[in-house]
């Protein structure tokens, strides 16, 4: 495989909740209104240390996308997914940004969510207040 090198970020960092890898900075965020099946998700405008999977069109709320999981680089785990193609022209801004999912990454105060057997969504994440 080879030599493995990691960026390393500085200030409120977002990372991997398996390994501790940094993959956002909390100045990165677009917006924290998105949800996937674990509950929220935070769209950033750049990520670090993942690697893409193959590209699959996917019907989203806002409609047809195409896009790709992402991994982490350090462990291999899945994190969210990146918006290669929007095919409406109103979530074009989508387009080359990242989501990282809430409940698979530790926040910058190092709290993670967690999910329990119902829907409901919880955790100590101080920077949605």
């Amino acid at each position: 495989m080879g030599r493995l090198f990691v960026v390393n970020l500085e200030g409120r960092v977002y990372s991997c909740k398996h390994c501790k890898t940094h993959l956002a900075l909390y100045e990165d965020i677009i917006s924290k209104s998105f949800q996937c099946r674990h509950g929220k998700a935070y769209l950033f405008s750049k990520v670090v240390n993942v690697s893409a999977g193959e590209m699959e069109d996917r019907l989203m709320t806002t409609g047809l996308h195409t896009v790709a999981d992402i991994f982490c680089v350090a462990c291999g785990s899945i994190v969210g997914w990146k918006y290669e193609t929007a095919h409406d022209k109103n979530q074009k801004y989508k387009e080359g940004k990242s989501v990282l999912e809430r409940f698979k990454v530790s926040g910058p105060d190092g709290s993670n969510y967690w999910v329990s057997h119902e829907t409901h969504v919880g955790g100590s994440d101080t920077d949605d207040v």
